[in-house]
């Protein structure tokens, strides 16, 4: 296929070249250009050929265009990605009705829909023109007026997709050359399901790495009518790619002796890497609240004779727990488990997604047992112990220490271990066992059971070679089956290892920038001294990109995936569909609910001082448990020039303990040994910047709920150098409603406001989260922090008006209320009123202000402010704790969060939109949309809360309903419909009437309680997350 571009209005046109057409594909035309006012939404129409008019457009490259990869928007400009270079790799199944071919992407350019500025020359240059152009002299005056229009550039302007360029043409993405097969899903799912023929919408989305720029043609595909759909799948206009590794080996393998013949078999590895956690070796770790975890790949081996088709899966990917690895990382491991006692909920979904895809799972942790290492071991192994309550045998995991293992026997004791220790890995590959399946019937005679889930720290080197051994093993073990003698064969297993590491190159520097380790071996079977060079070459160069170089690629991959939070996917434009988007939108109500939550925050400077008092004053000061707690520190070490230097806050123990983790126990003591516990809780997420110090707990109940937990830090010491001062906030989802908690501490001094207010912008300029979100994308924002902001007046002046409580005299000349006015800082944020004395500075351990030499001026340096509209303050005080220089401070906020029902909204809107097409006439779209009524079940009251039961209303208190609102003489009622006509002899009764026994219940104590039990209890109350 060709791309062309035309002008007034600016299109670009994607038309089936001659040959194409010559081998039966459609002759067809996909059509884009960008909506007017719009700048997110595109125009597409798919039109013959014939009715496209190219006299006037300029052919872009003189290259094959492979095929389209979808539409994306990156600052205010829309492109269109198109394959401008790719090769085949081989047919990975001959024998099937249909080639399974695969290419791989060489070079993916991006062409810009709405703006000329950002056209590459040297493509223009190598243009071609039209069919229809005869004058050659037009083509060169055309390509004159594009360089003049771009000539005003300068040169140095980088191409908004630049960096997606870059990964796209990396090598390492593919495709399938044919529309019938999909490559994204392994052979028994494609065998499994109903139709042979493979459809864009039945592809498996976790290995598709275009999804979010191609969705929007997905979504046009669909609204095609079945032969136009049918002309676009022929056509290839459409592209999906995985990324990973793909490669085909033809091997002839010794025949029977009936001819002499030799066999031909066709070897295959497919490796698809998981595109809901990607990112690069010290960016990505871990999992997420989804279950998905990073460098997951899904590795097939397959082989294909004239008789049967063989295929084996596994899987990698990491250690499913919360933990990541911050700072500058050398050769050694600095390893931090970020939510250690909040990780639960997501490692049982990731093993749900496993149970669910591939049946039994068997985990291999590589990880060593000393060191860093261990800990995420221990926490492993902690993990999955709980999970088995609820999958019991069909879950289990295997510990090996790979190092350790190697050191000791070299790495042929691996291969032994692996394939003959009883008890070990060698138990679970009969239970596992493969799929195969007819050549020619595509029958499945077997199915794959279960399979390994194999990790090591970065899941590449030692994953890699432990899963070389399993494919082969499992490989052997089809072979004895169906012809022994191929497993003597010398070229079959040579070109098993050589596919084995070029995947594990091919991964390798996917996710850590070089080539793999220990390749060398697995190549030839051998540990060479170049080899050993060569690895010890490959981490010199990983430390270097992992530290320097990764993170502008994390940002692009982000792009890419549509990870960004300030990204706007593009749509096509639809009318009907824009207007039932608009419609769904107007109607959150319908599908959506609101729950509130309570939460405490305090901030306590603490002057490097440990807890020696009870901190249940502070902690509780009223009988409440909010279900969140939010605590900032400062100086929770001394602030000495040995301190700010070592950052590590594992290292520097005062006492051989280290400080924050003395008051983190000292904290966790409290909740635990509190007067009238109602609630157990758990420490979310902690974060430390020097003496800075930001803790997050929450109810136990709510883990589930609370998910997208992350921290960052911010220094503003020594112009950005030094984390004397600085920031600290962790971020989080409670439901579908965004939280952000900033504790901080502004430069000291009296006099330094405008320090001070440099602090707050660094803070607010530098702190940023994970895909491009900052403080100001969160719904609802809270600082907690030592703003050492003062009081203007003299020191005489202050301390009398605050033994005399005039408090409003004080704040008249409080610095912070000040610059606030001023709009100099924390604009639109929100303090409530201060009815305390100030907080700083006190003699340690009593009421008297500062008595010290220096006798420092008392001021309100600790403060909470906060800015959402739906947070409410209801307490905003202090505590009287001794144990500092400063009083803490604390504050408590009932906030409403919303709460999402994605499978409700999903159907509203199947139900708006099936409603459009019976529209009346003369009656509008929007009169519609608006009188659709979406169908209820049955209407419940809203779920009890931590303060509200379901069945206590204004109306019925306590949930008691008298009778006499229920009964009404006056309304007719109907007859008791056992009672007798008046005419027969049994209608006589020696009770007494209706009317003189409802007078006699009304006479009655209500409610009646009966005497002997007592009534049942309400139904007991939902926990969060189990709805």
């Amino acid at each position: 296929m060709h791309l062309y571009l035309g002008e007034n209005p600016r299109t670009l046109y994607l038309v089936t070249s001659s040959q194409e057409e010559g081998k039966g594909r459609p002759r067809r035309a996909l059509v884009f250009r960008a909506a007017e006012d719009k700048p997110y939404q595109a125009i597409v129409e798919f039109l013959h050929k014939d009715q496209v008019n190219l006299t006037n457009s300029v052919r872009l490259t003189s290259r094959v265009v492979k095929g389209c990869l979808g539409l994306i928007c990156v600052g205010d400009d829309l492109f269109l990605a198109v394959i401008t270079s790719a090769t085949e790799i081989g047919n990975t199944r001959p024998t099937a009705d249909s080639p399974e071919s695969v290419a791989k992407i060489h070079e993916v350019n991006f062409y810009c829909l709405t703006s000329s500025v950002w056209d590459d020359l040297s493509l223009v240059g190598d243009a071609l023109p039209s069919p229809t152009y005869v004058e050659q002299a037009d083509v060169m005056a055309m390509r004159d007026s594009y360089q003049q229009q771009n000539s005003a550039q300068p040169a140095v302007f980088e191409h908004p997709c630049a960096a997606l360029k870059k990964i796209l043409s990396s090598g390492s993405f593919y495709y399938a050359l044919s529309p019938h097969w999909d490559i994204s899903s392994r052979l028994a799912e494609r065998l499994s399901r109903d139709s042979g023929v493979a459809d864009l919408g039945g592809f498996d989305y976790r290995f598709v790495w275009n999804e979010y720029i191609v969705r929007s043609l997905l979504d046009f595909r669909e609204r095609l009518d079945m032969q136009e759909r049918e002309d676009l799948d022929r056509c290839q206009f459409i592209v999906l790619t995985i990324q990973g590794y793909v490669g085909v080996f033809t091997i002839a393998l010794p025949a029977p002796p009936t001819n002499g013949a030799p066999t031909l078999a066709t070897l295959s590895l497919i490796s698809r890497l998981g595109a809901k956690r990607a990112g690069t070796r010290f960016n990505t770790r871990g999992v997420d609240d989804d279950g998905n975890t990073a460098n997951f790949v899904e590795t097939e081996t397959i082989l294909v004779t004239e008789q049967h088709c063989f295929s084996y899966t596994q899987v990698r990917g990491s250690v499913p727990l919360f933990w990541e690895q911050q700072g500058l990382q050398t050769f050694g491991q600095r390893i931090q488990i970020t939510r250690p006692q909040a990780s639960q909920p997501a490692f049982e979904r990731h093993f749900a997604h496993l149970t669910e895809q591939y049946g039994y799972v068997n985990a291999i942790n590589l990880l060593g047992s000393k060191d860093a290492e261990a800990s995420l071991t221990a926490a492993y192994a902690r993990h999955l112990q709980i999970a088995k309550a609820v999958w019991g045998d069909d879950i289990g995991i295997t510990h090996y220490d790979f190092h350790q293992a190697v050191r000791v026997g070299g790495h042929d004791s691996v291969m032994h271990d692996l394939r003959h220790v009883p008890g070990f890995v060698s138990d679970n590959m009969d239970r596992f066992g493969f799929t195969m399946c007819d050549a020619k019937s595509d029958e499945i005679i077997t199915e794959q059971k279960g399979v390994f889930r194999t990790n090591c720290l970065d899941c590449l080197d030692r994953t890699n070679f432990v899963q070389d051994i399993l494919s082969r093993t499992s490989l052997e073990q089809y072979l004895l089956l169906v012809r022994r003698e191929w497993v003597n064969s010398n070229s079959l297993w040579s070109y098993h290892r050589e596919l084995w590491a070029e995947n594990g190159d091919a991964l390798s520097r996917i996710y850590a920038g070089t080539g793999a380790l220990n390749t060398s071996f697995t190549r030839s079977g051998k540990r060479t001294l170049a080899g050993v060079l060569s690895d010890a070459t490959k981490s010199v160069s990983r430390a270097y990109i992992n530290n320097f170089q990764d993170k502008g690629k994390q940002v692009a991959i982000d792009m890419f995936l549509g990870n960004l939070t300030n990204q706007t996917q593009v749509t096509i434009f639809d009318p009907i569909h824009d207007s039932v988007r608009a419609a769904l939108d107007a109607r959150l109500s319908e599908y959506s609910t609101t729950k509130t939550c309570t939460i405490f925050v305090g901030t306590w400077n603490l002057n490097g001082r440990p807890p020696f008092e009870s901190l249940i004053p502070w902690l509780f000061p009223r009988e409440s448990t909010p279900d969140v707690m939010v605590l900032g520190f400062q100086e929770i070490v001394p602030l000495t020039a040995q301190q700010i230097v070592q950052t590590d806050p594992e290292k520097k123990p005062v006492a051989h303990y280290p400080m924050p983790r003395i008051w983190e126990n000292k904290i966790l003591e409290t909740l635990e040994r509190r007067p009238s516990k109602k609630s157990d809780y758990i420490l979310l997420r902690s974060e430390q910047l020097v003496g800075t110090v930001l803790i997050v707990l929450v109810k136990s109940e709510l883990t589930a709920v609370i998910r997208n937990v992350e921290a960052t830090k911010c220094k503003t010491g020594l112009r950005g150098m030094s984390g004397n001062k600085g920031a600290v906030s962790i971020r989080l989802d409670y439901y579908d409603t965004s939280f952000c908690f900033i504790t901080a501490h502004f430069a000291a001094g009296h006099e330094n406001i405008d320090e001070r207010n440099a602090d707050y912008r660094t803070i607010v300029n530098g702190l940023h989260f994970l895909r491009g979100k900052t403080i100001d994308n969160h719904d609802n924002i809270i600082w907690l922090a030592d703003t050492n902001y003062r009081i203007d007046l003299d020191n005489a002046s202050v301390r009398a008006y605050a033994e005399d409580d005039a408090l409003d005299m004080l704040l008249a000349a409080d610095q912070l209320n000040y610059v606030m006015d001023a709009g100099a800082v924390f604009s639109g944020y929100i303090e409530g009123p201060i009815l305390f004395r100030p907080t700083h500075r006190y003699d340690v351990g009593t009421d008297n202000y500062d008595t010290s030499e220096k006798m420092r001026i008392p001021a309100w340096t600790d403060r909470v402010l906060y800015r959402g509209s739906k947070l409410d303050l209801s307490v905003y005080s202090r505590a009287e704790l001794k144990g500092s220089d400063h009083r803490p401070v604390y504050a408590a906020f009932r906030a409403t969060v919303h709460v999402i029902d994605h499978a409700k909204k999903a159907a509203l809107g199947r139900l708006l939109a099936e409603s459009v097409t019976s529209t009346a006439p003369g009656e509008t779209l929007d009169e519609k949309l608006a009188a659709l009524t979406f169908p209820h079940a049955n209407d419940l009251p809203p779920p009890s809360s931590e303060t509200e039961a379901w069945w206590d209303t204004p109306n019925h208190p306590n949930g008691v309903v008298p009778t006499s609102a229920d009964l009404d003489l006056s309304v007719p009622q109907r007859g008791n419909p056992f009672e007798s006509p008046l005419d027969s002899p049994l209608s006589a009764s020696p009770s007494s009437s209706d009317e003189e026994l409802f007078n006699h219940a009304l006479a009655l104590q209500p409610p009646m309680i009966p005497s002997k039990k007592p009534p049942p209890s309400p139904p007991p109350r939902q926990k969060a997350g189990d709805s």
